[in-house]
């Protein structure tokens, strides 16, 4: 999956999603901070494969995009919305695909985010190496699809929505990173920014860290998690605690606007780490917590109705979703983890 899984509707309600066999699914608290529903399929009675791009513009509505097989070996990206967690999301819409765009086997992974309109912004790598993107249109539809340039894109793109409503989006190339930067709501991409650097397959994660800047979370090959924010070089915060995606959340921690991450470790458990945002000079350390996890269970983070810092661990295979909520008291403490 691209992107947070674990997310906060414009109702305070926290969703999760995820990807079954041939279906996305979703649950949600029946009130805020109280007990759950049970998994319902997102946008109706269609066969998807098992990927799953997650976006969440300023209204807080979720944003969907995936992969449909179309026969004869041809598969097209779907989109969905999901404007309350307890309401039905919509159905599928095919959005189509980027001409020399995407797997036609439909495992390609994509990002999604969403604007300071509302209009989700699907981006796709290239067969041959660059970025396409497709934006709704603002009466409706979709506009049509966009060459962002690029190069030797490997794995997928991650992108987010800045303060000022703008996209951007970042990939991974052989060697290094790309940057795209939209300055603001409907207005055309800059070009394409890139830097040397080695980042492995499936561990980026991006994060708006001020009202200006976002950061970019990626492994490097020597087992180091990294941060790059365009304009100046990456920066090696520590080593990774486990080889997948850190999840990555803005919060208050005794007074100090902080930048948390957690991932899985290579004990099993989940491992937490906090530093004040965008000042990484000042170091972080792992702390782990919980019990330890199977090998596919993935973790993600979002603030509750409370602003307090909520994860999440899910296991695809066995369906076991853990929830810990941060405790009133000083400093990154987390509760103990409750099944749901």
């Amino acid at each position: 999956m691209i992107g947070e899984w674990l997310i906060r509707g414009c109702d305070d309600r926290l969703s999760i999603y995820y990807v079954s066999p041939d279906a996305v699914l979703c649950r949600t608290e029946l009130v805020p901070g109280g007990r759950w529903g049970a998994p319902r399929t997102v946008g109706g009675d269609q066969r998807l494969h098992p990927v799953l791009a997650l976006g969440q513009g300023p209204d807080r509505y979720v944003h969907l995009a995936s992969w449909r097989p179309m026969g004869s070996g041809q598969s097209e990206i779907v989109h969905s919305a999901h404007f309350r967690p307890l309401l039905a999301p919509l159905d599928w819409v095919d959005i189509g695909r980027p001409t020399g765009g995407g797997d036609r086997s439909g495992t390609t992974a994509t990002a999604i985010a969403v604007d300071g309109h509302g209009r989700a912004h699907v981006f796709v790598p290239r067969d041959e190496g660059g970025l396409s993107m497709r934006a709704q249109s603002q009466k409706g539809g979709w506009g049509p699809w966009h060459d962002l340039k690029g190069s030797d894109i490997k794995g997928g793109p991650v992108a987010l929505t800045g303060a000022k409503g703008g996209m951007q989006a970042y990939a991974a190339g052989s060697g290094s990173l790309m940057h795209w930067r939209q300055p603001g709501s409907g207005v055309v991409f800059g070009a394409v920014q890139s830097v040397k650097a080695d980042a492995r397959l499936g561990t980026l994660r991006a994060l708006a860290t001020s009202d200006e800047d976002s950061s970019l979370f990626f492994v490097d090959i020597s087992g180091d998690l990294c941060v790059w924010r365009p304009g100046s070089e990456p920066f090696a915060l520590l080593p990774a605690a486990g080889p997948g995606p850190v999840a990555a959340v803005r919060c208050t921690i005794d007074g100090y606007d902080c930048t948390v991450l957690a991932q899985r470790s290579s004990s099993g458990r989940v491992a937490f780490a906090a530093y004040p945002s965008e000042q990484e000079e000042m170091g972080a350390a792992w702390t782990e917590s919980g019990p330890a996890l199977p090998s596919d269970a993935t973790v993600s983070l979002a603030l509750d109705a409370d602003g307090r810092l909520v994860a999440a661990s899910l296991s695809p295979s066995s369906g076991q979703l853990l929830l810990s909520r941060r405790r009133d008291e000083a400093g990154l403490a987390m509760g103990a983890w409750e099944a749901v």
